[in-house]
């Protein structure tokens, strides 16, 4: 089963699959929503793994790294939307409440499973319901109702992120891993080679990158590879030149950040950096 609809700031989809998926870490320039239905999967984000249960809902913002892990071959269905914040924003002045609060008012990789009351729990459902009947039959006004569903839903997610602010404690492997990736996050632009990182932390390369992939299923060359990407889409959304944030983003190589840069994000440094900055 695959619904899919898609406006010019809203991209909806509700997934079925037999088989699961391969995904490697990724980053958008929207903001996602992510609704859990069924199978066996571990989210990384950022700093955190994420065990799923059904009814688990993510939030992701356009810096937060993340991947699903799948430790089976349990049918996997989930609901995922993303939507450009820039459609949130005035609706979020208009009415004094903060719609991307949640996507935002956090540390990177922090608090992005919410939890909802049971009452909260059956108005997500049906609000994902309404949005799959919309989908899958599109008509002269879907793309409004689209939008109005979605307002009413991030209502609704930034009143559970409110009322719950509990920490979450990560996996036993992750938490050995927690200042390596502190680390990495800190130090892009320097030498984070296996090697680097071994004498940085005295632990071996190798039980290093084993705790890596069994937590996230990926390398941590993966990993740093798309830090840094992030990094310097960054810089360049911020006015940064191509060869300046092919050096701060820790990229030695030119030619190999401006080929990694068009493979990640899908065009070159100095398109993406036009785009942004006309």
């Amino acid at each position: 089963m695959d619904i899919h609809y898609q406006t010019r700031q809203i991209d909806y989809r509700h997934r079925r699959l037999e088989q699961s998926p391969k995904f490697d870490f990724h980053l958008h320039d929207r903001f996602e929503i992510y609704f859990f239905i069924s199978g066996d999967v571990h989210y990384f984000i950022e700093k955190q793994v994420y065990p799923l249960q059904y009814g688990d809902l993510l939030v992701m913002n356009n810096r937060e790294l993340h991947k699903p892990t799948f430790r089976s071959t349990a049918t996997y269905e989930n609901k995922v939307i993303h939507f450009h914040p820039g459609l949130a924003e005035p609706f979020s002045s208009m009415y004094r409440f903060d719609l991307l609060g949640c996507f935002r008012d956090r540390p990177d990789g922090e608090r992005n499973r919410l939890h909802f009351l049971p009452h909260q729990l059956e108005e997500l459902i049906a609000l994902f319901q309404k949005m799959d009947v919309l989908a899958g039959e599109p008509d002269e006004g879907t793309d409004l109702l689209m939008t109005t569903a979605l307002i009413e839903l991030l209502v609704l997610l930034n009143r559970a992120f409110r009322q719950n602010r509990s920490p979450l404690t990560s996996p036993v492997a992750l938490q050995k891993l927690s200042p390596v990736l502190d680390y990495i996050e800190h130090h892009l632009d320097h030498d984070l080679t296996l090697e680097a990182l071994e004498q940085q932390f005295f632990m071996n390369k190798y039980y290093m990158s084993r705790l890596f992939r069994q937590s996230t299923g990926s390398t941590i060359h993966e990993y740093i590879l798309l830090k840094r990407i992030a990094l310097a889409k960054k810089l360049l959304h911020d006015g940064c030149n191509v060869t300046d944030a092919c050096q701060l983003s820790g990229f030695n190589d030119y030619s190999n950040f401006i080929r990694m840069f068009k493979r990640v994000v899908g065009l070159p440094p100095g398109q993406y950096r036009k785009r942004k900055w006309g």
